[in-house]
């Protein structure tokens, strides 16, 4: 299934129709937040979002009912993995880096996550033994040689 980009109005009504998977136009009305944008306006956007294929119609007497094609989930995958072509040379670790910079994302969190998925899923292929090391370098910095060096100098005095 072939994803088109969406506008942020587009995106914003989404975001309500995956909510509602299934609804009329009567039920985008209601369930819209103030201030409630005009009907002719919903139907063109509707109407924009079946040619995207993100929404199909069924008609039921003389009103459509709309359904969502696209799952938000593969919307968001999207969107990431757009995000990490353009802007992060497809490197997950530079991601990464940047949640941690940003404190988008904290080293516990992270810390948990690997625990967990180590708890869950014991894995033994390189991949996953390469993102482990990564993962316990981020978590666990090494310290300088050099103030080990000098630690040693002076216990051994």
């Amino acid at each position: 299934m072939k994803i088109n980009h969406l506008t942020s109005a587009e995106e914003n009504l989404m975001k309500l129709f995956w909510k509602l998977n299934s609804f009329y136009l009567k039920d985008i009305m209601e369930q819209h937040p103030e201030p409630k944008p005009h009907q002719n306006t919903v139907s063109t956007y509707l109407k924009i979002l079946v040619e995207k294929g993100y929404l199909s119609t069924e008609k039921e007497g003389r009103i459509f009912k709309y359904t969502v094609i696209v799952p938000f989930d593969e919307y968001k995958k999207f969107l990431l993995k757009e995000l990490s072509q353009n802007f992060f040379d497809n490197s997950g670790k530079e991601i990464l880096e940047f949640l941690l910079n940003e404190k988008l994302i904290s080293q516990d969190d992270l810390k948990g996550y690997f625990d967990l998925r180590i708890e869950l899923k014991p894995t033994k292929s390189k991949e996953s033994k390469r993102e482990f090391e990564y993962a316990n370098e981020i978590l666990n910095p090494k310290k300088d040689k050099k103030g080990k060096d000098k630690k040693k100098k002076k216990k051994k005095e």
